[in-house]
């Protein structure tokens, strides 16, 4: 599926202009004010935002502000157009948390390679994340709110390895949240069901374990909920690209 991302510029002819450079490349959502872009956010998943910075009603960086705030959505990049080419309104545009920040006029090719450039680099950092064995859950966060959250999942998670039954309704039970809400962000910040995060986290933490060099392998796979040894090293192979016998190998031959 295409990327989703939301245009917010009050002048129609740009918004016209973005529509025509972006569309073949990725879904596009539009609205003429900062208010209306935050409606559109409440019904819509998006991947990338690209507003203007002076409009009516809500203006760019208000509507930075609020969508950097805002659980649900702190994790959209935001990029910033604008035909304000002073130092203090860059900084105050990058202090609200505004991923990028574009001056008018700018070039499609520019525009065009830096969501690029946002897009794969999040991509490269989750995969990393996925398939590094000790990488921390923190590397995907793109705010500070995100990191909080990460931070207790990942705690969560570790908390409730045992519990082989361990699902989205029990972590959003625990979280004190919807499993809409906690699926959604989930989703949104690592491209990863809940049910594949759990699994991931239980092999991180059965690496983290390997490493020690302080239990065998089938006590480890039992230590992080898995019911079979063979079951373990599968998935272990499977997400790592190396089995428990020979990642324990590598980590005794790294001292």
């Amino acid at each position: 599926m295409q990327p989703t991302i939301l245009l917010v510029d009050d002048n129609e002819e740009i918004l016209e202009f973005l529509e025509r450079i972006l569309r073949n490349n990725y879904t596009i959502l539009k609205a003429q004010d900062g208010k209306e872009a935050l409606k559109i956010l409440e019904t819509e998943a998006v991947q990338l935002i690209i507003s203007d910075v002076m409009m009516p009603i809500m203006d760019g960086f208000e509507f930075c502000k609020k969508v950097k705030s805002n659980f649900e959505n702190s994790h959209i990049p935001v990029i910033l157009l604008t035909a304000k080419d002073t130092l203090q309104s860059k900084v105050e545009g990058l202090q609200l948390g505004a991923d990028a920040y574009i001056e008018k006029p700018f070039s499609k090719e520019h525009l065009q390679a830096q969501i690029a450039s946002l897009l794969s680099n999040r991509y490269i950092i989750r995969e990393y994340f996925a398939n590094s064995p000790l990488v921390n859950i923190k590397c995907i966060a793109h705010s500070k709110m995100d990191e909080l959250f990460l931070e207790n999942l990942n705690d969560t998670i570790n908390k409730n390895l045992d519990d082989t039954e361990l699902d989205v309704e029990k972590l959003a039970q625990i979280l004190n949240m919807s499993r809409i809400t906690l699926y959604r962000k989930i989703k949104a910040i690592s491209v990863l069901t809940p049910v594949e995060l759990i699994n991931i986290t239980r092999l991180k933490k059965a690496a983290e374990l390997l490493a020690q060099g302080e239990y065998r392998i089938f006590e480890v796979s039992y230590m992080v909920g898995f019911s079979s040894q063979s079951n373990f090293a599968r998935n272990f192979q499977k997400q790592f690209n190396i089995t428990p016998s020979e990642y324990i190998l590598s980590k005794r031959q790294a001292i």
